[in-house]
């Protein structure tokens, strides 16, 4: 189907709706009576609305719309007031003070207190909670011990409710990207008394009460995610109603913006690849850098992949100039780097480059020569057009430059991060975008026992050189040594090997759609967007299936 559809497109693209019709896919639809003021594709079935489990870009994208925290960030990717309107900071760079705003309300209409915040970063803590995320806490005096289970009294934690609007933080040590860690989803406050009531169900869209820009109307599993303007919010947000699209086709997302159906697609993967080449010059196309890196992991809990020379020679073996130039063709760069280019005072380490005769010679060297008696390996990856491209290349590049047989496993996204947890794989795609404008962001996540670590590895140099770096007040010193420690991860070790750093993309017409900018951290605020004065009526709901309703 793809390349028929490509012969059809690549006629200036002027038959988009009869490709949906022969696709089969429905038009408009009464299911969902509520005409939404905005569309947009957001991907693949989120894994939960929960701030603190969430790992997964589809899902934060509508957390962000249905939380805030004490900051937050603005279409510009700055960070700004969010639920506190000010805060101090003591000279010593060891005490947050936070005001709340008076007028910070729950999507119920009660107030966003101190208390609140308080309990809901025990919950996120608390080890039978099992956030992925909570080394973002860490910075916070005593926040490590107790997610271990070394400290068993939360009062011991910094984190101290002054009154109902004031929170005051004290960390162990200076942070300086402390201000961008309180914007995370993982720092949202959550009702806490709603969840001891409702253990199961308060993520619902009849039991969940939030205090962001809006609350959660609808939920139709694999289909969209209803969201309407939440009137209890510090500034309203432009739109009364957004239908957020759930789906991994990227023909089908292509199709339902050309026709008007979606007013927004974002994410590389939900873009053809096969069109980029013929839109990438049309308005509506728009493409930008930003702090993200696409990579393959090992899992080196299991062998041969924990052989560090059987790593290096798979890594080798990849021609990642091939991937960007015949797969992803949106501008994006090959990767010698996990922490990607333009990040203030750092420059990352260069790993090494395609080299397929040392590769052979590696893994001659760790006893499989030309591919001789090397077991079969599977090649994990998330369901979606682009994944599936990039490993069927490599799993022929494995081949030729290895002699190796490796298999191809897609999973459905909830599907495969559970994989990506349990260790359940060979080797995964993964990809990381960072969550703050500082290199700790992505090689934080690979010290000893982070949640989001998934590769079983652990090097004890590797932890003390980003400890030292966190630990130290000079900036030069601390940026040598998050290179030294990239080098032990991208070079001396490669539990992963970084393949290309990513090129935003986004579909809209920017003649009809405002409030939307590129930035680094890619993030775009929905309630930040409106439409232009040619912004067309409201549109009817497109229908992708027969979903059930989450209630």
């Amino acid at each position: 189907m793809p390349s028929q559809l490509f012969g059809v497109a690549s006629i200036q693209i002027t038959l988009p709706l009869a490709i949906i019709l022969a696709l089969g896919i429905p038009t408009a639809c009464s299911r969902y009576p509520e005409r939404p003021d905005f569309t947009f594709v957001n991907g693949p079935e989120p894994e939960s609305l929960d701030p603190h489990t969430i790992t997964g870009q589809p899902e934060m994208r509508i957390v962000h719309a249905l939380f805030e925290g004490l900051t937050t960030r603005n279409g510009r990717g700055e960070i700004v007031p969010g639920v506190a309107q000010s805060w101090k900071i003591s000279d010593d760079l060891l005490t947050y003070r936070f005001y709340l705003r008076p007028e910070a309300r729950w999507s119920d209409g009660s107030p966003v207190t101190a208390y609140q915040f308080h309990q809901a970063w025990e919950r996120a803590l608390r080890p039978s909670t099992a956030s992925l995320y909570a080394e973002m806490y860490y910075p916070i005096a005593g926040a490590e011990a107790y997610n271990r289970g070394q400290l068993t009294d939360f009062s011991s934690v910094g984190v101290v409710p002054i009154d109902a609007t004031t929170l005051e933080i004290r960390l162990h040590q200076p942070c300086p990207y402390f201000l961008d860690l309180l914007a995370f989803p993982t720092l949202f406050p959550v009702r806490t008394d709603l969840i001891e009531k409702y253990p199961q169900e308060w993520i619902k869209p009849h039991r969940l009460i939030s205090n962001g820009p809006y609350r959660l109307a609808g939920w139709y599993l694999d289909d969209r995610i209803i969201l309407e303007r939440n009137p209890h919010y510090h500034t309203p947000a432009h739109f009364q109603r957004i239908h957020a699209l759930t789906l991994t086709s990227p023909t089908t997302a292509f199709n339902l913006f050309y026709t008007g159906r979606a007013d927004l697609v974002l994410d590389k993967g939900l873009v053809p690849t096969l069109f980029i080449e013929k839109i990438r010059d049309k308005p509506y196309f728009h493409a930008n850098p930003f702090l993200a890196t696409y990579f393959y992991r090992f899992n080196v809990t299991r062998p041969p992949l924990d052989n560090p020379l059987v790593r290096r020679a798979l890594a080798l073996a990849i021609d990642k100039a091939h991937l960007t130039r015949r797969i992803t063709r949106a501008g994006e760069t090959p990767a010698r780097s996990f922490v990607p280019p333009g990040i203030p005072g750092y420059t990352p380490y260069q790993g090494p480059d395609y080299n397929p005769e040392q590769a052979r010679a590696l893994l001659a060297q760790a006893g499989y020569p030309n591919g001789q008696g090397f077991p079969l390996l599977t090649l994990l990856y998330n369901q979606s057009e682009l994944n599936e491209n990039i490993a069927v290349e490599i799993q022929a590049m494995w081949k030729e430059n290895l002699g190796i047989t490796v298999s191809l496993k897609k999973q459905e996204w909830k599907v495969y991060l559970a994989s990506l947890d349990q260790l359940d794989y060979h080797i995964a795609r993964s990809s990381w975008v960072g969550d703050y404008n500082d290199p700790n962001t992505f090689l934080d996540m690979f010290v000893t026992g982070r949640g989001n670590n998934r590769t079983g590895w652990s090097h004890p140099t590797y932890d003390s050189l980003l400890a030292q770096a966190n630990a130290t007040a000079d900036p030069h010193r601390r940026m040598e040594l998050l290179r030294q420690a990239e080098k032990i991860l991208i070079e001396d070790q490669m539990p992963i090997v970084p393949l290309y750093y990513f090129v935003g993309i986004a579909l809209y017409h920017p003649d009809r759609l405002g409030g939307f900018h590129p930035n680094v951290v890619d993030h775009h605020p929905l309630h930040e967007l409106f439409w232009l004065p040619t912004h067309r009526k409201p549109q009817k709901s497109v229908s992708l299936s027969s979903p059930p309703m989450l209630d």
